[in-house]
C-alpha cells in the first residue's frame, strides 16, 4: 500500500499566557523540529512518538509512505491562526499533489487532539475536514491521538478510526502509532465498514488525577485493554485536556469496528461505569508550605528523596515554567539550609538569568531576581520573582540527550543554562521550556536526583515515569501558576452547563 503519512501536534491551553506561532513548531523545543518531506521520515523513524511506530510498523508490512508535514510545538495557549493555516496549507498541498502524481490507497494522520487554533477551537477536526474534502469521503484515514485529546464529532466523523495512547506519563507513543497501523490494516484488508460510537463522560477530569500508574486510571486502562481483544471493538479512552475552553472539551470513551451492534454496546456498556466512577477521580493537592513541610518531615527518616510536583506551572500543559511560589515556600522553611545542596528544583525557564550566569561564570556570585509573576487563570499574578543572592555552580549549552522511559533517544535543546545555588538550594535555570519529566534534566547542570533529599519537579504526571523509582515520596503541590490542578477554578465561558467541572 502506499500511505500519506503527517502529523501535527499541539496541546493548548486556552488560559495560559502565551501563544504558539510557527516559530515555535520551527523549534519543537520538547518536540523534534518541523520537517517536510523525506526529511520528516529520517527524523520521525528512530523516536518514540506515534510517528516513529508507525513508520517502523509500516516499513515491517512493506508499504510505502508518501511524506508531507510532520510539526509539533509545546503546550501553550492558542495556536496562531497564521501557523495552522500555514500547517494546514502544507498537509492539504500535499495530499492533492500525491493524488495527482500516482495516488495513495489511505492515510495516517499522528495528531495530539487538544489543539485549538485562533480561529478554529477544533483545530484537528478543522484539518481532518480539509484533507477529507481533497481525498474524498471512501478513503481510508486513520490517526493516532494523545491520551489528553478533547475528542469531537468532527475528528469522529472524518476518520475511520483513532487511537489514543494508554499510558500517562506517555510511555506507550511508539506502541499507539504501531497500533494505527494495525487499524489501518484490518480496515483496508476488511470487506465491511466500520461503525464508529462514542461516550462523552459529563465530568472533566483533573490531570494529576489521570495518571496510569495509580488508580482508578490503571484499572480502566487494563479493562479497555482487555475488552479490546475479547470483543474485537477497537477502543479507545481520551481523558481529555482540562484546559480548553470550548463547547467538546472533556473526556471521551469511543471504539471502531465492523459490527455496528457490537461497537454500540460495549461503549455504551463501559461509558456507563466510567459515569459511575466519578468519585474515584478525587485526589489530594497541598499549598506550597504544606507540601515543603511534609516533604521536609518525611525526607528525615527516607532513604530516597521526596519528589514535590509543581503542577500549576507544568509547561506541558500550557504555562512557562517560570513561576516561584515553590521557590519562596523553600526558601521560607529554609530547605537548604537544612539539606545544604541536596534540595533541588527544576526547570526554572529564565533566560536572563541563564545569561547572566554565563556572562559571569561557574563561581561566580550575583545578585538576581529569579523567575516572574505570571497572569494566571484567576485573573491574579502568581507570586513575585525572587529577589537573590545566587552562585553559579555550573554552565550548559542546554542540548541535553535524555535516557528516561518517556524520553529515551532524544534530545533537548534548552539554550544557555545554568545551576545556581541559594541558600543551599540547587536551581537548574533554562532559556527553553520543558517540564521535568527525565532524571537528565536535573543532572546536566551537576544535580544527582537520587542523592537529593528534596527534589521540586514543575511537571504534572509525566515525570512519575522517570522519578517513581528513585522516590520515596510522591507529593502534589498547588502553587499559584497559569495550569489549574482543579479544572472547576477555571473562568470557563464555553463548556456546556451540564459537564461538571470536578468529578
Amino acid at each position: 500500500m502506499r500511505i500519506f503519512v503527517a502529523g501535527f501536534q499541539h496541546e493548548t491551553n486556552t488560559f495560559a499566557p502565551t501563544r504558539a506561532d510557527w516559530p515555535a513548531f520551527e523549534s519543537g523545543s520538547a518536540f523534534p523540529p518541523a520537517r517536510r518531506g523525506e526529511a520528516m521520515l529520517e527524523m520521525m523513524a528512530p523516536t518514540s512518538l506515534p510517528m516513529g511506530g508507525f513508520i517502523r510498523e509500516a516499513r515491517t508490512r512493506g508499504w510505502q509512505l508518501l511524506p508531507s508535514l510532520w510539526a509539533g510545538a509545546s503546550p501553550s495557549a492558542h495556536v496562531t491562526r497564521a501557523a495552522f493555516e500555514h500547517l494546514a496549507q502544507c498537509i492539504v498541498s500535499d495530499a492533492a499533489q500525491a493524488l495527482r502524481e500516482g495516488g495513495f490507497d489511505a492515510i495516517y494522520l499522528d495528531l495530539h487532539g487538544a489543539a485549538v487554533a485562533e480561529h478554529a477551537d477544533d483545530a484537528e477536526g478543522e484539518l481532518l475536514e480539509r484533507v477529507r474534502a481533497v481525498v474524498g469521503p471512501a478513503m481510508p484515514l486513520v490517526a493516532s491521538l494523545d491520551l489528553h485529546a478533547n475528542v469531537t464529532q468532527r475528528m469522529l466523523q472524518h476518520c475511520q478510526a483513532m487511537t489514543a495512547y494508554r499510558t500517562y506519563p506517555h510511555v506507550d507513543g511508539a506502541a499507539t502509532g504501531a497500533r494505527a497501523a494495525a487499524l489501518l490494516d484490518e480496515i483496508t484488508q476488511g470487506n465491511t465498514p466500520w461503525a464508529t460510537h462514542a461516550h462523552r463522560l459529563p465530568f472533566l477530569l483533573p490531570l494529576n488525577a489521570q495518571c496510569t500508574m495509580m488508580e482508578p486510571a490503571h484499572t480502566w486502562y487494563e479493562r479497555l485493554g482487555a475488552l479490546d481483544v475479547a470483543t474485537g471493538v477497537r477502543l479507545s479512552f481520551a481523558m481529555g485536556f482540562p484546559a480548553a475552553d470550548f463547547a467538546e472539551c472533556g473526556p471521551v470513551l469511543f471504539g471502531h469496528g465492523p459490527d455496528a451492534q457490537m461497537v454500540q454496546r460495549v461503549v455504551n456498556e463501559l461509558g456507563g461505569l466510567l459515569d459511575a466512577s466519578r468519585k474515584e477521580w478525587r485526589m489530594e493537592l497541598l499549598s506550597p508550605d504544606e507540601a515543603v513541610a511534609r516533604a521536609l518531615e518525611l525526607a528525615a527518616d527516607a532513604s530516597k528523596p521526596v519528589v514535590i510536583a509543581d503542577t500549576q506551572d507544568n509547561p506541558g500543559a500550557g504555562a512557562d515554567s517560570n513561576t516561584t511560589g515553590m521557590l519562596h515556600a523553600l526558601l521560607r522553611a529554609a530547605a537548604g539550609r537544612r539539606y545544604p545542596g541536596l534540595v533541588a528544583l527544576g526547570l526554572l525557564f529564565d533566560p536572563a538569568a541563564a545569561k547572566a550566569a554565563h556572562a559571569a561564570g561557574v563561581g561566580a556570585t550575583l545578585q538576581l531576581e529569579l523567575g516572574r509573576a505570571v497572569p494566571t487563570f484567576t485573573g491574579q499574578l502568581s507570586d513575585p520573582p525572587v529577589p537573590c543572592t545566587a552562585k553559579v555552580l555550573s554552565l550548559s549549552d542546554g542540548a541535553v540527550p535524555m535516557h528516561g522511559p518517556m524520553t529515551k533517544g532524544s534530545t533537548v535543546q534548552l539554550g544557555l543554562s545554568a545551576g545556581l545555588e541559594v541558600e543551599g538550594v540547587r536551581i537548574n535555570v533554562v532559556s527553553g521550556q520543558c517540564q521535568m519529566l527525565d532524571l537528565d534534566l536535573f543532572r546536566f547542570l551537576g544535580v544527582q536526583p537520587e542523592q537529593a533529599r528534596v527534589l521540586v519537579a514543575k511537571s504534572s504526571v509525566h515525570f512519575r515515569a522517570a522519578f517513581t523509582p528513585v522516590a520515596s515520596h510522591i507529593l502534589v503541590a498547588k502553587a499559584a501558576g497559569p495550569m489549574a490542578a482543579d479544572p472547576a477554578e477555571m473562568p470557563w465561558q464555553h463548556l456546556p452547563a451540564h459537564i461538571s467541572r470536578r468529578p
